[in-house]
């Protein structure tokens, strides 16, 4: 086991491990309990009573967080004609032109999110190893595969995030910067869970969400009453 710094051992001292919080408070100690130089990020994690390993039971979205992330999202587009200049009035900051395709097969990964018109799947599909296990492929379910590029770019922009349960029954997404303040990062917070709850799949029995905590970067977790949610 890692040894913990000086610091995260003070937070710790903070946490009541028996104890649920609701989730203004959960967020209240999160952000008091951040110690590191820079900008901590607030984390979710949220338990499921699901087992992911039956497609009826996979639990997959977005949601747009209404304060963003607090980080600026570089977007890179593949489209053609008028739709490659729609996407840079947009403010896409890429375009996935055969420079790029090249740049990207040699490493480069100079971008957060990728959106492609239906009609570039075939040439994007070439890029499936490359982009898929980094989360970077995109996908008609998450909206990054569209004709609706202005919107698609403004969302992404905005704080629009995708979450998928892991092979745990856990769902762990970013939620904002603890230099948010509470106020923020709960309003953020709580429309990360209102999607995650509308996602409940029809073959789920008993319990659904069965724990969640909230972290800052660095320090340690709090537990969220999944009651008051």
């Amino acid at each position: 086991m890692p040894k913990r710094s000086k610091q995260y051992r003070e937070a710790v001292k903070k946490v009541d491990r028996k104890s649920y919080f609701d989730p203004r408070e959960a967020i209240e100690l999160s952000v008091k309990s951040s110690y590191a130089k820079f900008d901590e990020t607030l984390d979710v994690a949220v338990n499921l009573g699901v087992d992911p390993r039956h497609s009826d039971q996979m639990v997959r979205g977005t949601v747009v967080l209404p304060n963003g992330l607090g980080k600026e999202v570089k977007v890179l587009v593949f489209a053609k004609g008028e739709k490659e200049k729609e996407a840079l009035d947009a403010g896409a900051d890429f375009i996935g032109d055969e420079e790029t395709l090249a740049k990207i097969k040699d490493g480069w990964f100079g971008f957060d999110k990728a959106i492609a018109t239906p009609d570039m799947m075939g040439t994007v599909g070439k890029l499936g190893r490359v982009l898929g296990p980094r989360g970077l492929m995109p996908n008609a379910k998450t909206g990054t595969v569209t004709f609706e590029l202005e919107r698609a770019i403004n969302e992404l922009k905005a704080g629009k995030i995708e979450f998928r349960v892991e092979k745990a029954g856990i769902v762990h997404v970013p939620v904002g910067k603890v230099s948010f303040g509470a106020d923020k990062l709960l309003e953020n917070v709580l429309s990360f869970l209102e999607a995650v709850k509308s996602l409940r799949p029809s073959s789920t029995k008993g319990k659904y969400i069965e724990g969640i905590s909230v972290s800052s970067t660095m320090g340690p977790g709090f537990k969220i009453d999944p009651a008051l949610v």
